[in-house]
């Protein structure tokens, strides 16, 4: 499970040479006067931005700096390691002891979820503080902690803010230097790097409160500060009971949470599976303290706001096999090499793990192993290392209508020959690695690739690292109808990568109907802006690239970035790359930034509000008479522009050379609805 989120160590090229750039944001939407009616937004902008796209979830979304408090706005901001950064929509409160945000409901509601961030202990390990809650006449107390936030350094992280370089060999953009080529020796402010600031925290209040009723969150006394960063408000119904199942408690399941249930757990499958029963886990707090085995089996919670499955993470004696050297609460597939496991279904529960550093070998997930034919739905997984992680070969997977969350790694991946299986109606925030990502790992050439994959209608927010939904490699892929928003450093929304050893890509990669949102962020190894979409030929050529439909916003840097690495830039290159009906409002710098061979078709592409030259065409960087290396082909209907006039001018197609390496940033205006002439 190790995956290198290292790009090149030195870049010594003319199109990488250093030079910061950074793009003070556009606000996403206009804030509502004190008093006014709750300010109900999806991935901080107006839900008729972002119709019919994305999960389709069962809360509201309000944002803390639309709502009444005495505390302070701060943001917008887009540069990592800074808690704005890491806000939903760059923006957030932050309360003093004492202080408060106050959020008025849209809808009834007797459950809510606060993301947050609090101060991490001085020498690491977080802290724990208690935020009030007022809900009408009520008084309650909400626990924080920030035990799972605050990464350090450089990858794999450390949760020490005083630790040295973990890499004195890796080139370091803060000094544009590799640190140990360089005299004398560079040093580094501690804390280096910090990052993955938020933690989120639910409650169910007890009763249900009308529309138009308060909530209000007071900071506590204790620590400095506290800044909230939403507030999701939820009618949650009554629990499910399913009476003819074989039930966890008849087997000595602990709902209290103070004795290991992991057996019980065990006899109660293995009860089921011989009486052809399906599992029911009820209300309930259960520890569970490692993998449960689960193969032909299905097994149902009470809903995930009632039934907890919840582990500590264990040190194992002496590493296992797989090379873990830790154990933790999860449900786990057989091993592929054993068939995987068939006809598992788990839903209605949550998945509460311990995860509180990056371990690449270790397999602490929510959800892993190899399965075929099964389901995985309405579960909410927190503080895992990855909430889902499946290692093919493996195939006709459905995983859909969960809640992921505050990961250390990705929320999921469909890893090495998992083929006909599909991600739809997911809610992920605060991904400590990619959202959603399909890596087909070839393991040199050893293993089938991914195939005939699709993740449909989900939502990704605010990963702290690398890309919101990324395809390394794999044969006939669909991402459609998804909503990104948020990325922050090293990646973004959209990601199409030849890289980490994956499988070529073949078939077509379709981008269909997807949404993203204050994507396009700073590469900080590289120091120039990404793209919405990023297309990153590394280990090989790309080819059969598709994008249709997709609608790109508040792009910090460009909108779209097709780019190869300086060492291969002569070898690689991209084809049969088509754009059409692509719409996109505001742009730090270009529309599309090419730095590659090859070239690509735009038709019916309409841009506003766009910062820079339309076309930032820099090919292959050899600037030959002949013009730039990548060629951009118009097909008509392609709209609009910015700052420099149309996007696709005459003066820039098809062939001639517009290379800026690094524009000027011209910070957009808010997205705003789409009226066409």
């Amino acid at each position: 499970m190790t995956r290198s989120r290292t790009l090149v160590a030195a870049v010594a090229a003319a199109s990488l040479t250093l030079g910061v750039v950074v793009a003070a944001p556009a606000a996403s939407a206009a804030p509502p006067q004190a008093g006014a009616a709750p300010f109900v937004t999806r991935a901080a902008l107006a839900p008729a931005l972002v119709a019919g796209r994305g999960a389709d979830v069962a809360f509201l979304e309000q944002e803390a700096e639309n709502a009444v408090t005495n505390g302070t706005v701060i943001g917008a901001g887009r540069e990592a390691y800074t808690v704005e950064a890491e806000a939903s929509g760059r923006k957030a409160v932050k309360l003093l002891p004492g202080q408060h945000v106050e959020f008025t409901l849209p809808e009834a509601a007797n459950a809510i979820t606060v993301r947050y961030s609090i101060p991490d202990a001085a020498a690491g390990g977080g802290l724990t503080a208690t935020l009030g809650v007022t809900a009408g006449k009520q008084k309650k107390s909400l626990p924080m902690t920030s035990q799972y936030a605050y990464l350090y350094n450089q990858y794999p992280f450390s949760n020490d803010p005083g630790a040295g370089l973990l890499h004195a060999d890796w080139w370091v953009t803060e000094c544009a230097c590799v640190p140990a080529a360089t005299a004398p020796s560079p040093t580094f402010a501690t804390p280096f790097r910090p990052m993955k600031f938020y933690d989120e925290e639910r409650m169910l209040l007890g009763k249900t409160y009308k529309a138009g009723e308060k909530i209000r969150l007071t900071a506590p006394a204790g620590i400095p500060w506290t800044v909230i960063d939403l507030i999701d408000t939820e009618l949650v119904g009554r629990p499910y009971v399913t009476l003819a199942a074989s039930n966890v408690l008849a087997f000595g399941a602990d709902p209290t949470g103070r004795r290991d249930s992991a057996n019980a757990f065990d006899r109660a499958i293995a009860f089921a599976k011989k009486a052809g029963l399906i599992v029911y886990v009820p209300p309930g707090t259960f520890r569970v303290d490692r993998h449960i085995i689960v193969d032909d089996v299905t097994i149902r919670g009470a809903g995930h706001w009632y039934t907890k499955i919840k582990g500590s993470e264990v040190a194992l004696d002496e590493p296992s096999a797989d090379g873990s050297t830790h154990t933790g609460v999860g449900f786990y597939g057989k091993d592929a090499s054993a068939g995987g496991s068939r006809d598992v279904h788990l839903s209605g529960f949550a998945i509460e793990g311990d995860v509180r550093e990056r371990i690449d070998t270790d397999q602490v997930n929510g959800i892993g192993g190899a399965f075929h034919d099964s389901s995985f739905s309405g579960l909410h997984i927190q503080h895992t290392k990855v909430g889902m992680w499946f290692d093919g070969p493996m195939s006709d997977v459905v995983v859909e209508d969960n809640i992921i969350v505050d990961q250390i790694a990705d929320a999921l991946n469909f890893h090495l020959g998992v083929t006909d299986s599909v991600a739809r109606n997911n809610f992920v925030r605060n991904s400590g690695d990619d959202g959603l990502a399909m890596w087909a790992e070839s393991k040199g050439g050893t293993t089938p690739t991914n195939a005939g994959n699709v993740f449909d209608h989900n939502t990704v927010q605010t990963p702290t690292l690398a890309n919101g939904i990324a395809i390394y490699g794999g044969t006939d892929i669909t991402v459609s109808g998804n909503l990104v928003a948020d990325t922050i450093r090293e990646g973004s929304a959209l990601h199409a990568g030849s890289r980490f050893g994956a499988h070529p890509f073949a078939g077509t990669l379709t981008f269909q109907d997807n949404t993203t949102a204050r994507a396009g962020t700073r590469e900080l190894n590289w120091n120039i802006g990404l793209g919405s979409l990023w297309i990153y030929a590394l280990d090989g050529s790309i080819s059969g690239i598709r994008v249709t439909g997709d609608h790109y916003l508040d792009s910090t840097y460009n909108a779209i970035m097709l780019v190869s690495e300086w060492g291969v830039k002569d070898l690689y290159s991209l084809s049969d790359v088509s754009f059409a009906d692509v719409r996109i409002d505001g742009t730090g710098t270009s529309v599309l930034s090419a730095r590659i061979a090859g070239g690509a078709s735009f038709e019916n592409v309409d841009a506003r509000n766009v910062g820079a030259v339309g076309i930032n065409n820099c090919g292959t960087f050899h600037f030959t008479p002949a013009g730039s290396e990548f060629s951009v082909t118009d097909l008509g209907g392609n709209d609009g522009g910015g700052t420099t006039g149309p996007w696709a001018g005459a003066w820039q197609l098809p062939n001639t050379i517009t290379c800026d390496d690094r524009p000027p940033v011209v910070v957009p205006p808010a997205p705003s609805p789409w009226v066409q002439p």
